[in-house]
């Protein structure tokens, strides 16, 4: 119920959102929303397959704080020049924050040799953004090797996990 395409009910009918410009503070409003907890990635491109019937907003920009979908800015309510192979989609947490504190801070990304989902996160650290990176991979989390690791792959976590 916290993983999946974007549809709202609009006008009596479901339709979809575009990915375009779509993201995290996007995806957090949606999470919120649903009482689905904290976003952990907002994929684009149909991940979870194309919709059908309307695609109702384009170019959704949110803070991030907003309680609805519906008070982010976007281009308006109308049918939209832009395909279901563009549909929007949220990976939530699961948890509400305010039922419990996230122990760490995880994101998702996909490996660019599979179309798999990760889970990544910073574990056992002083704060949000220090720990050891951690993978989740066929329902287990495993630590990543060291071999060759350098400041740039840091930076690359750092990034992922919106820590600078």
């Amino acid at each position: 119920r916290c993983a999946g395409r974007v549809e709202l009910l609009h006008d009596g009918h479901w339709g979809t959102v575009c990915d375009d410009g779509w993201g995290l503070p996007d995806a957090a409003v949606v999470c919120r929303q649903l009482g689905c907890g904290a976003a952990l990635a907002a994929p684009t491109g149909a991940w979870f397959g194309e919709g059908s019937g309307p695609i109702w907003l384009n170019e959704v920009r949110c803070y991030g704080d907003e309680q609805r979908l519906a008070q982010c800015r976007h281009r308006g309510w109308r049918r939209h020049v832009c395909a279901h192979e563009e549909d929007a989609s949220v990976v939530c947490s699961g948890k509400s924050r305010d039922a419990e504190p996230m122990q760490s801070v995880q994101a998702v990304t996909w490996s660019h040799h599979s179309p798999a989902l990760f889970l990544l996160r910073l574990a056992g650290g002083p704060g949000r953004c220090a720990g050891r990176v951690e993978l989740l991979h066929t329902g287990r989390w495993g630590t990543v090797c060291d071999d060759g690791w350098g400041l740039l792959d840091a930076a690359v976590v750092c990034r992922q996990l919106g820590c600078g």
